[in-house]
């Protein structure tokens, strides 16, 4: 299957699929995707068509669940979406990632230690793996950039909703070394039940989740949660005054990491075994 009628069957999917398309997806030689196609009237197919050429004018693409494009990772997971539009660097679909999450007001310590978390996962060949929020998220993605690394930006909406943003993620980008992907229609607007739903490709497409700082509740907590019962490893930096959610994490099977050594380790243990899970490396 070509680039093109990829996108246009993601396009066809975004606006006409249902709940039930990942589980159809999974189906041995499924061809749900090109069902919705030949099942939509003329008008519909053309504004789909329309919609796809002016989202590959723009180098967006799309892979689809099932399809040997789909990454494997993410493929593993019950919750995966059916299709991934995507810019940028269409080989870190398959990447060694590493997921990094953390508050949007993170402390001066918090957003310190995020950086050498970029640093310690490019150093280790890693993939980093984020949001978009300002915060950990942005200085997980300018540290990667920075040290020469790459990363996936997980978007909670549209992927026509993207901009490079001013400033430190705009001073180090590199089209070359960024993925951009979203599992939303291409003009869905950002939600909490979005950025709660991005999680599970975030965490899917990652070997393992490092939680640099979280709260008692939020976003942060519930990505560290759920990774925890995905049975993904799940790496809480413990700090002097640790923060309510990495010790929460921590009291329920959450890795503690205390410095970039032993940040540096439990790394090399998950790229030596990606098959691993949170048991295998306690």
């Amino acid at each position: 299957m070509d680039e093109f009628t990829r996108l246009l069957l993601a396009v066809v999917a975004s606006r006409h699929g249902d709940t039930h398309l990942t589980a159809r997806a999974r189906e041995p030689r499924t061809t749900v995707f090109a069902d919705l196609l030949r099942g939509i009237s003329r008008s519909e197919r053309e504004r789909a068509d329309e919609e796809a050429s002016e989202l590959a004018s723009r180098g967006v693409g799309a892979v689809l669940l099932g399809s040997p494009e789909y990454p494997y990772l993410l493929s593993r997971v019950r919750t995966a979406p059916p299709f991934l539009f995507y810019m940028g660097a269409a080989d870190l679909l398959n990447a060694q990632g590493i997921g990094m999450c953390g508050s949007r007001n993170a402390s001066d310590e918090g957003l310190r230690a995020a950086v050498a978390c970029g640093e310690v996962a490019t150093q280790q060949g890693l993939t980093v793996v984020s949001g978009y929020a300002r915060g950990v998220d942005t200085a997980s993605h300018v540290s990667a950039l920075s040290s020469d690394g790459s990363t996936i930006i997980v978007l909670p909406e549209g992927i026509n909703h993207f901009r490079v943003k001013r400033g430190p993620v705009a001073d180090v980008w590199n089209e070359e070394r960024v993925l951009v992907v979203s599992q939303f229609s291409p003009g869905r607007p950002w939600s909490t039940g979005n950025a709660m739903a991005r999680n599970n490709v975030m965490i899917g497409l990652s070997l393992a989740l490092v939680v640099v700082e979280a709260s008692e509740k939020g976003g942060t907590l519930a990505a560290g949660t759920k990774a925890l019962q995905l049975n993904k490893p799940v790496l809480a930096l413990e700090f002097a005054m640790n923060p309510c959610g990495n010790a929460e994490l921590i009291r329920h099977g959450a890795i503690s990491i205390r410095n970039r050594a032993e940040l540096r380790i439990r790394l090399m243990e998950v790229a030596k075994n990606p098959q691993g899970n949170q048991l295998s490396m306690i």
